[in-house]
């Protein structure tokens, strides 16, 4: 185990610091954070503070306030959405012979946190000295369970080093949680200002509940904590409840070499339409599981589902051990943030913090869902449940802007679009394609007929509609789709982007196949042949503009035809450019703030040569700033399938470690679910070259020279198989279930039980690409890295 220059020690299954470091604390705490998909935890200290951003969030519990406008205009959303920090009940203050333990204070001897990737526990040991001499040891462990969706536990034991002492231990569920908010909006300043209003609070023995109520968007939280607690004798208690804090008060004096041992159960829960005593009943009910489980229980349960998960999903790296680290760091966050969503959204930042709001993007179905269809498919379909659930708001949202179909939201909480910025709020009519291309992938890779035909078809279905009516046939009998914002946000507008299009191509296709498939629910939804035909016909005629003379295909039309930026005259200290230029300069530029075209070139890979993907992937390079942090794991993607493989290798390790690096300067905010997700794609569909086109899987694997090997496990309809890549050849074997038909390199065969040994061609590629001035992936040096991206 060794440090890193960013203060975490490099293991391969856990993350841990030494020591404490109060300025660093907001980064921490966002990558400390425990969450299952429904309840989220920041990795904040037990006593409070010192604190960099208290947090404990609800998926899909937020408050609304108006969206801001200089000027109005028809269809703009009337209405935003923000996470609300909801009641906290991580808080065990520790008071020792009257001196409260606060790491400002006093010596910490020794401090020690450790976020546990097998276990799925944040753990702490702290060896405290008060200011009058007092030595204390506290030892902590924290989780967030994904076998009991409501529930969450905390273990504190304190234990005097030198002496006998009195201790006392304040337990907290607060609400209206004081938060600095960094927001330059003061309507989201002011609805996250005592955002919950007390509705019912008791208390009694060990035990406590408060209910609340947003002021705004009507939503109810209820909380409640009980606890065991473990000393020789002596042991004191008070409970109570006011409106916004319920308190348990525990004495006792502990002789040297004894221990006070307190056992905290939590439950959480929402509803927009249950009452205070259903919500009440609920949550108590999910304690009292929880307590009935036992500390012990709910341990060995986490470890269990762990288990299961590593067994389907590691990734293991052999060379890179800091690498190894950042992508099971990645692959456990992604877990966290899917694991038991149950019809809700992934948002963008998980629940480890409040950055972008809460809201969830097409990041999820891009860039998340495909790892969780591989990996943990039961979370990918829950999630695009929740999109389906979101169709009547997607429909009326169509409607006002006078078309037909479904037109998701380019950023929400409960589906309904929130984003004041037009050209992505109206204009990025992707997001719609984007989602069916996961439906499309998780039927593909699953064979489940049963949300194909629930739900899967429906959305298929009402995002076709929304493209026949969006496009149009032009004279020379080209459909075309103009006027929309594709995933680069520093192009809006614009006509034919090939991204949009071809996803446009995927999802008319789809939806016709599966209305014929499903001939009944087509009936349903009233799609008649005369549709389908032209689904078809659009698809078949899709407008995909080519420049012959360059030989690369423009972002979108006209935009080969652009000025080009000034690189060379860009001072490092400018970027991100979004901070430090107009807009309307951008627009009108060949610069690239995040992969385009270069995500088409693996999401519809099989809609390019070759020679095309090669000849666009050098263009698109020297043009391309990464200002987002979505942009590095596709470009790995490409970079592996093009040959350049140093390149790949060094874009794979910007996306893995942008989080651990704080390559944006904002994982105070919270972790990038889409980077962390790139972390995957850089791995198995660049070094793997996972694609899957039309539900045939295939590989084309290549290792860049410092790695020795890389394997991956996947799951792909009910079968459990493992690629092994060295240098020279690949492995590919069944784990559990049936054989599989798969692809490498372009040759068919079959993977059974009995390892499958192929050999992995040299690659040929050219001389690597250049990118912008001080744009290229910045590795591993802490200075490169944070003057890369500084101030994103």
């Amino acid at each position: 185990m060794t440090e890193t220059e960013f203060g975490y020690e490099c293991a391969p299954w856990e993350l841990r610091w030494r020591g404490l470091d109060v300025d660093a604390l907001q980064r921490t705490e966002s990558a400390f954070a425990l969450s299952n998909g429904h309840i989220g935890m920041r990795g904040t200290l037990e006593e409070g503070e010192p604190c960099g951003l208290p947090g404990t969030y609800l998926n899909g519990f937020y408050e609304q306030h108006e969206l801001p406008y200089a000027e109005g205009g028809y269809g703009y959303p009337e209405e935003g959405q923000t996470v609300v920090n909801v009641t906290d009940g991580k808080i065990l203050r520790l008071l020792v012979e009257d001196e409260p333990l606060d790491m400002r204070y006093g010596v910490a001897t020794a401090h020690d946190r450790v976020l546990d990737f097998r276990s799925g526990t944040l753990r702490r040991v702290t060896e405290w000295s008060s200011p009058t001499g007092r030595r204390v040891r506290v030892t902590t462990e924290r989780l967030v369970s994904f076998t009991q969706r409501a529930v969450a536990a905390i273990r504190y034991d304190v234990e005097p080093l030198d002496e006998d002492l009195q201790l006392v231990v304040q337990s907290d569920l607060l609400a209206n949680e004081p938060i600095t908010s960094d927001t330059r909006d003061p309507r989201v300043a002011a609805a996250l200002d005592a955002p919950l209003v007390a509705q019912f609070c008791q208390a009694m023995e060990h035990h406590a509940v408060l209910v609340h109520e947003t002021r705004a968007s009507g939503l109810r939280v209820a909380a409640a904590m009980d606890h065991t607690i473990e000393v020789d004798n002596g042991l004191r208690t008070h409970i109570q409840a006011e409106g916004d804090l319920a308190r348990l008060t525990a004495a006792v004096d502990v002789r040297k070499g004894g221990r006070l041992r307190i056992t905290k159960f939590l439950a959480y829960g929402w509803s927009a339409q249950r009452s205070v005593p259903a919500l009440r009943a609920q949550v108590e009910a999910a304690l009292a599981g929880g307590r009935q489980t036992t500390w012990e229980g709910l341990i060995a349960e986490q470890r269990e589902f762990l288990d299961h998960f590593w067994a389907t999903s590691d990734i293991e790296i052999d060379g890179d051990p800091e690498l190894q680290q950042a992508v099971r760091f990645a692959l456990f966050h992604l877990l966290q943030a899917g694991a038991r969503g149950e019809t809700r959204a992934i948002a963008g930042k998980g629940l480890t913090g409040p950055g972008y709001d809460g809201h969830a993007f097409w990041d999820t179905e891009t860039f998340v869902l495909p790892v969780l269809t591989y990996t943990m498919p039961d979370a990918a379909r829950d999630a695009l449940r929740w999109r389906h659930s979101t169709l009547d708001k997607a429909r009326a949202r169509a409607e006002q802007l006078g078309l037909r179909g479904a037109a998701f939201p380019w950023r929400s909480i409960n589906g309904a679009e929130c984003s004041a910025y037009w050209p992505a709020g109206t204009a990025a009519f992707h997001v719609s394609a984007d989602i069916a291309d996961a439906v499309l992938r998780y039927v593909n890779a699953t064979g489940d007929t049963d949300f194909e035909r629930a739900c899967g078809t429906e959305l298929l279905v009402e995002t076709a509609r929304l493209w026949a009516s969006l496009g149009h046939f032009d004279h020379h009998g080209h459909f075309r789709i103009d006027g929309v914002t594709g995933p680069d946000e520093y192009s809006a507008v614009a006509d034919n982007n090939v991204y949009t299009n071809l996803m446009a191509r995927r999802n008319l296709s789809a939806a016709a196949e599966a209305c014929e498939r499903h001939a009944d629910i087509a009936a349903q939804f009233e799609v008649d042949t005369a549709e389908l035909d032209s689904w078809r016909a659009a698809a078949d005629a899709m407008a995909l503009p080519y420049d012959q003379e360059l030989g690369v295909h423009p972002q979108s039309e006209g935009f080969l035809q652009h000025d080009e930026w000034d690189f060379a005259g860009t001072a490092e200290e400018f970027y991100p450019l979004l901070l430090n230029y107009p807009y309307f300069d951008l627009y009108r530029k060949q610069v690239v703030k995040q992969a385009d075209l270069v995500l088409a070139l693996h999401l519809c890979g099989d809609s390019f040569s070759p020679e095309e993907k090669a000849r666009d992937f050098a263009y698109y390079e020297a043009r391309t700033v990464r200002d987002s942090s979505l942009s590095a794991g596709t470009q790995a993607v490409i970079a592996a399938e093009v040959g350049h493989v140093q390149l790949a290798y060094d874009y794979l390790a910007e996306a893995a470690l942008t989080d651990l690096h704080d390559v944006h300067n904002n994982v105070r905010n919270g972790l990038h679910m889409a980077s962390l997700a790139g972390a995957w794609q850089g791995a198995v569909a660049g070094f793997g070259g996972l694609r899957d086109y039309g539900g045939q899987l295939s590989f084309a694997p290549r290792l860049p020279e410092e790695l020795g090997r890389l394997t991956f496990r996947l799951t792909f309809r009910g079968t459990r198989f493992q690629v092994s890549i060295a240098p020279a050849e690949a492995t590919y074997q069944v784990l559990e279930g049936p054989a599989l038909d798969l692809i490498h390199h372009g040759e068919r065969f079959t993977v059974t039980t009995e390892p499958s040994t192929l050999p992995v061609p040299t690659p040929a590629a050219g001389p690597p690409p250049s990118q912008p001035p001080g744009r290229g992936p910045a590795r591993r040096d802490a200075s490169k890295v944070r003057q890369f991206m500084k101030g994103t």
